[in-house]
C-alpha cells in the first residue's frame, strides 16, 4: 500500500477525519502496513504494549482469557475500528488477546512515535480524549448490564448491540445478523454458558422476537427488541 494510499485509508477514521493533510502525513509518516493471516494472533494478553491497530479490513476478536482458560470476548472489531483504546498514555501489558477471525489489512502505529505526534498536536490528542470517552461509556454500559440485568435482559440487550453494529438493514425495520457468531462466542460476551443462550433464543423463536432464516442468519426487529427489554 502506497503514503497516499494509507493517508486516504486513515482519513476515514473518525480520530483522523478532521485533519489537515499535513497532520494526516505525520500520522502517516510513522504507520506500517501488514497482512494478517485468519487464526493469527495480533497480540497475546500479557505481550509489552507496543502498537495501536487501524482496522482497514477483515476483523479481530479481542478476548481476555483466565488462569483456568475460560474465554471472556470484550469486542470484536471491524473495519474501520482501532484497537486497543487502552494503547495511549499507558506502560505496561496488552490486558487482552487479539485473534484475527478473517484476513485482514492493519495499518500499525507504534505507541512511542504516535504519543509524540500527539504531544506536539493538541487538537488531535482531544480528539484521542474523545474516542476513550465512548470507549469508557460503552464499557461502563455493559458493566452496569451485568450486574443489574438478568441473563436474559443481558441477551436481548446484546442482541441489540450487536444487530446496531454488525447487523445488515433490511430497509423494512430489520436487520440481518449474520451466523458469524456461535453460541458459544454469544454466551463469552456476556458471560453465561452456551446453554443458556441456546435456550434463550429458542424461547425467543418461539414468541415471534427474533427471525431465522434458512441461512442460520438472525432477522432482528431492535424496536422489538428494545419493548421487550421496557416491558421486563
Amino acid at each position: 500500500m502506497k503514503i497516499d494510499d494509507i493517508k486516504r485509508v486513515l482519513a476515514d477514521f473518525s480520530l483522523f477525519r478532521e485533519l489537515t493533510d499535513a497532520e494526516l502525513t505525520k500520522i502517516t509518516d510513522i504507520a506500517i502496513v501488514r497482512e494478517w493471516k485468519k487464526q493469527s494472533h495480533v497480540f497475546l494478553q500479557g505481550d509489552p504494549l507496543e502498537n495501536v491497530y487501524f482496522i482497514f479490513n477483515g476483523k479481530i476478536k479481542i478476548y481476555k482469557s483466565d488462569v483456568n482458560g475460560k474465554e471472556q470476548i470484550v469486542a470484536m472489531m471491524k473495519k474501520g475500528e482501532m484497537f486497543p483504546h487502552v494503547g495511549f498514555f499507558r506502560k505496561g501489558d496488552y490486558p487482552a488477546y487479539a485473534e484475527v477471525l478473517e484476513p485482514s489489512t492493519l495499518i500499525t502505529i507504534p505507541i512511542s512515535k504516535f504519543e509524540s505526534v500527539l504531544i506536539d498536536n493538541p487538537e488531535l490528542c482531544i480528539k484521542v480524549f474523545k474516542v476513550l470517552g465512548e470507549k469508557i461509556v460503552d464499557l461502563q454500559n455493559r458493566l452496569e448490564e451485568q450486574i443489574l440485568n438478568n441473563t436474559y435482559e443481558q441477551i436481548v440487550k446484546l442482541l441489540i448491540r450487536l444487530a446496531q453494529k454488525h447487523g445488515v438493514d433490511q430497509g423494512d425495520g430489520t436487520i440481518l445478523l449474520k451466523s458469524e457468531f456461535t453460541n458459544k462466542d454469544l454466551a463469552n460476551m456476556i458471560g453465561t454458558t452456551r446453554e443458556t443462550i441456546s435456550r434463550t433464543l429458542t424461547k425467543m423463536k418461539k414468541e415471534e422476537l427474533i427471525e431465522v432464516d434458512e441461512d442460520g442468519d438472525m432477522i432482528v426487529d431492535v424496536d422489538i427488541l428494545m419493548e421487550e427489554i421496557n416491558l421486563l
